[in-house]
């Protein structure tokens, strides 16, 4: 036999109906959706599932976390954001200031540098990745070249470098060709 999904009364249905409503976000007015008709007509989370076009695990998470928590449990955040973070925006800003000012000077500031201030500011190792984000939040780039290709070989670039001028010499208009009238 099915298990009936019930909704713990932690407001009036005419409130719940309210919210579902006037909720400001669509995950909101879902999550309101799945508990009213928890409220007002408990049935099998799979009806209540097809009924509100959501899946069997998202009503009973909903429903499950609802009863447990009331209000607080729907109105949450919602998905997404950075929420697992080393410095607020408002401190990287801050961190970025003397790199910024540096770079206004004509000085050059490296990810290198800034990777180990921002270590040393943290109090632990962070991940490359973390640097190249925070600098791309900040609208920094990449714009320094490299000093030299990494498969680079120096004999190579000698033997190209004496052997160059010889390829683009200059012919004489003499020395060219003439165009026979037959072709």
């Amino acid at each position: 036999m099915a298990r009936i999904t019930h909704a713990a009364e932690h407001l009036p249905t005419e409130e719940v109906k309210n919210r579902m409503r006037t909720a400001p976000r669509p995950l909101h007015r879902q999550r309101w959706l799945i508990i009213y008709n928890a409220l007002v007509e408990p049935r099998k989370a799979e009806e209540i599932a097809r009924h509100c076009g959501v899946s069997k695990a998202t009503v009973h998470q909903v429903i499950s976390t609802y009863n447990r928590f009331g209000v607080t449990a729907v109105e949450t955040p919602g998905k997404g954001g950075r929420r697992h973070q080393y410095l607020t925006r408002q401190e990287e800003e801050q961190f970025l200031a003397p790199f910024f000012a540096r770079a206004e000077a004509g000085e050059i500031a490296t990810v290198r540098e800034i990777w180990q201030a921002f270590e040393a500011r943290v109090g632990g190792k962070v991940d490359d990745s973390t640097i190249y984000r925070l600098l791309d939040r900040h609208g920094w780039r990449k714009l320094m070249p490299r000093p030299r290709h990494p498969k680079a070989d120096p004999q190579a670039q000698e033997q190209f470098k004496k052997t160059l001028k010889r390829r683009f010499k200059r012919q004489s208009p003499r020395a060219r060709p003439k165009m026979s009238a037959l072709s």
